[in-house]
């Protein structure tokens, strides 16, 4: 008996899914696909990103615990990295010359947009010695930018 090549394995044996309308689905070593190394329960499946939007989401919810009547519509967002200006405005704060943070204030009127705190993921975390002193740095920058948006002094905030 033969058969065709495309469903012939070294040891002469079919592959499971192959044949008209399966193509063989194996990697060029022969091992097949590989699946999730880590199950998505255990924490070394998240991600920097994820794992910096919790640390952001835990600081913010601590400040609308104390603060919910003047924290009321104003939105909190994440980035990557800071668009590329050649000079930033006093709403961003910088550690030299690479921003962290920016605070947009709100804009009444007829399009209506309100305060915005946007956090810069990739510059925070290249500050940060590991994932505490992120955690620290993150509520300190959250801490200052809510002060300046509040008017009053971040000590009160802390």
């Amino acid at each position: 008996m033969t058969t065709s090549p495309e469903r012939r394995r070294t040891d002469g044996k079919a592959t499971r899914g192959s044949g008209p309308g399966h193509p063989a689905r194996r990697d060029r070593h022969g091992r097949g696909l590989r699946g999730r190394l880590v199950p998505a329960t255990v924490p070394l499946a998240r991600t920097k990103a994820e794992i910096f939007d919790d640390l952001v989401l835990d600081t913010v919810e601590s400040l609308e615990r104390r603060y919910a009547k003047e924290l009321a519509g104003v939105e909190f967002a994440v980035e990557d990295v800071p668009p590329e200006l050649n000079v930033y405005d006093s709403d961003v704060l910088e550690d030299g010359e690479v921003p962290l943070a920016r605070l947009l204030p709100g804009r009444p009127g007829r399009h209506e947009l309100p305060p915005r705190i946007v956090l810069y993921r990739r510059p925070l975390e290249f500050r940060a010695m590991d994932r505490e002193d992120l955690a620290d740095l993150v509520h300190d920058v959250i801490i200052e930018q809510v002060a300046n948006l509040l008017g009053v002094d971040p000590d009160e905030l802390a």
